[in-house]
């Protein structure tokens, strides 16, 4: 879940797993899977970030996986 801030200046918690994509229009807007379409003043870029940092925090970035011993990392190839 990130913290984004909608143009009223209401503070949002969303679910970053059901973003589908994001664009600038010149305002960001946040497509979820759902359909629904969030406006936020965050940039593309710092809403990524946020996804990002939320990912590290959870576990969910390779860089924090942490292999058994003797277990090879994933290289995206099977």
């Amino acid at each position: 879940m990130i913290k984004v801030t909608r143009l009223n200046g209401k503070v949002y918690t969303i679910n970053s797993d059901l973003i589908e994509f994001i664009e600038e229009t010149p305002d960001t807007v946040i497509s979820l899977v759902t359909g629904r379409k969030v406006l936020v003043k965050e940039s593309s870029d710092q809403v990524v970030n946020l996804v990002v940092d939320y990912r590290r925090r959870v576990g969910c970035h390779p860089s924090t996986v942490i292999l058994k011993e003797g277990e090879k990392a994933n290289d995206g190839k099977k």
